[in-house]
This record gives C-alpha cells, sequence and structure tokens, in this order.
C-alpha cells in the first residue's frame, strides 16, 4: 500500500517509515521539518516537506502519489506546553487533523492510523486503565487529541474512513539498528533527557514532583519501546485493509516505572549515579499512567519484542552515542 506518512521526519513516524518499507509498503513522508530531520528520512523514500494547515498541498500530495493509507502522527506534544498555549496546540491537533480527514474523504482514502495518547483518560480511577474508562483529560494537550478522536470516528460513521486509534503510553528508546531515534535538544522525554545527561550532553536531571501517592513519591509511566509502537502500527493498518474493524487500542506494556527507577536503569548501564535535582510538579502530569494492552493483544496479535526497561535505556543510549554533539 502507499501510505502517507505525517509527521515522518520526527521521533515515531521515522520509526514508522523504517517498519513500513520492511512489511512490504510504500511509505511518502509529509512533514513541515519544524520539529523532524531531513536525516530521518531514509534514502529513496518521498519526502513532501509541507503544513498540514495547507489544505491544497495536502490534496495534491494524496493525489500525486496515489496514496491509500494515512498513519498521521504530526502534532505537538509537550503537556506543560499545551498548558501555557492552549490554542496553539488545538490549531495544530485538532484543525489540522480535521483538514486532512476531510482531505481523505474527498479522495476516497480508506485507510487512517491516528497516533494518539494515554492523556485523553487524564486521572483514571483505577490502573492499568483499559480502553472503556471515561475520558476526561487534565490538560489542553489531551483535549486536542480526544477531540481529534472524535473528529476521526465521526468521519468513519458518515463517510466509511476506516480507522484504528493507538493510544501511546510512554513511548522510549530507539531503533535497535542504530536507524533512528530522538533528535533535538528540547526534548522533555526523561529517558532520553537522562542519557544525555549520562553522556555529559545535559548539565542536569530534575525530577518533577516527590511526593506522588507512588511507591517514592516520583510519577510512574509504563514505557513502551518506539519498536514495539510501530509495529501495533503495521498490524493496525493490515487489521482494517482486511476488513476488521475500527477500533481504538492502548500501546503500553502494562507494568509502570517510576522516575527515579528509569534513572537508576541508566545508572545501571553507564556505571555512574547521577545527580538529580528535586523540582516542582508540572502542570498537568498525572501521578501515574498504566495501561491495560489486553485488547492490543487480541485484537492484533501484537507482540512487542523489547518489554524491559533496561533493553529500552540501553537503545537510547546507543543513539544518544551515535548522534554526538556537545554539552547543551
Amino acid at each position: 500500500m502507499k501510505v502517507l506518512v505525517t509527521g515522518g521526519a520526527g521521533y515515531i513516524g521515522s520509526h514508522a517509515v523504517l517498519a513500513l518499507r520492511e512489511a512490504g509498503h510504500s511509505p511518502v513522508v509529509l512533514d513541515n521539518l519544524s520539529t523532524g530531520s531531513r536525516d530521518a528520512v531514509p534514502h529513496g523514500v518521498p519526502l513532501e516537506i509541507g503544513d498540514l494547515a495547507d489544505v491544497e498541498f495536502i490534496e495534491r500530495t494524496i493525489a500525486q502519489h496515489a496514496i491509500d493509507a494515512i498513519m498521521h502522527f504530526a502534532a505537538k506534544c509537550i503537556v506543560p506546553e499545551s498548558v501555557e498555549k492552549p490554542l496553539y496546540y488545538y490549531r495544530n491537533n485538532v484543525v489540522s487533523s480535521l483538514g486532512l480527514i476531510e482531505a481523505c474523504t474527498r479522495l476516497a482514502v480508506r485507510f487512517f492510523i491516528f497516533s494518539s495518547t494515554a492523556a485523553v483518560y487524564g486521572v483514571p480511577e483505577c490502573l492499568p486503565v483499559d480502553e472503556s474508562a471515561v475520558c476526561l483529560p487534565i490538560n489542553p494537550y489531551g483535549w486536542s487529541k480526544l477531540m481529534a478522536e472524535r473528529v476521526l470516528q465521526d468521519a468513519h460513521a458518515a463517510h466509511g474512513l476506516q480507522y484504528v486509534i493507538l493510544r501511546y503510553f510512554n513511548v522510549a528508546g530507539a531503533d535497535l539498528q542504530g536507524r533512528a531515534g530522538q533528535r533535538g535538544c528540547a526534548n522533555t522525554h526523561l529517558v532520553k533527557v537522562a542519557c544525555e545527561m549520562a553522556l555529559g550532553k545535559r548539565p542536569s536531571l530534575g525530577i518533577f514532583g516527590n511526593d506522588f501517592p507512588t511507591v517514592d513519591g516520583t510519577g510512574v509511566r509504563d514505557y513502551v519501546h518506539v519498536s514495539d509502537l510501530v509495529d501495533a502500527h503495521v498490524l493496525a493498518l493490515n487489521h482494517i485493509s482486511l476488513g476488521g474493524k475500527s477500533c481504538i487500542l492502548n500501546c503500553g506494556y502494562g507494568r509502570g516505572y517510576s522516575v527515579r527507577e528509569v534513572i537508576e536503569s541508566v545508572e545501571r548501564l553507564v556505571g555512574k549515579s547521577l545527580p538529580v535535582t528535586m523540582e516542582p510538579r508540572r502542570p498537568g502530569d498525572p501521578a501515574a499512567m498504566v495501561a491495560n494492552a489486553e485488547r492490543l493483544h487480541r485484537t492484533l496479535g501484537w507482540k512487542p519484542k523489547f518489554d524491559n526497561i533496561d533493553v529500552i535505556v540501553a537503545s537510547a543510549l546507543e543513539w544518544e552515542k551515535r548522534l554526538g554533539g556537545s554539552p547543551l
């Protein structure tokens, strides 16, 4: 299939491009390169540079490449930033998604895989959280993704656009062959930040909140390796293209690690302690978020290969070494 990968020059999207090629599909990357990198797009994969807000550009790209399916990764995803700039997040994550979905209905694109988030659940009443839980986000990022989910579901009901919505928990790690990973110096993801500090690229590491009702007072998250995550995307595309029902699926391992436990993993692998500073809680952060991913396993036959925090961290460390660079 010809698959348009929005945000395909970014972290998760670039891994998805690799997985699609390995599965025999033909990806086309669409990215405005605001946070993505040309270097993340493999040789031979078409790169269309432009913005999702440009509907004419979107429709021209879909028509030119005879696109069969969309994998939509392009979005802003920093929770504290969404609290500071909510309108920016709604325009980028909701309005742009609406334009893309409209283009699909006009040009008869049949299949849509959507990158969503566990942030749609807000603070769930019980953990692990499953897809039937009430969605009540506590930050604009979560609301923006939930709104886009609703648009997609309504497009399915009215126009027959088949979809799989994948709600990510905490994505981390890098391709084990060193072909892709997280780039940029403005990242807030814990695993990347801790690896940068361990390699001397970052002067400090802050723990945001040590008074959560968790095992050690720090936030707990379900970390899923990016390569396992994109495998779920390819399986989702196969599922709906072969007549499977549209659905919403959690993407996580069903176990949580605290901030301190992640830092301890980095320390084990580099053989030294990392000095940390204690910072106030960030706005919009729940105490814990862990997935019930039984529906993902059952529906897609997903079998993760890298369900181990040390494996996740080790792959991120190797990627940081490949990137090189000077201290921030």
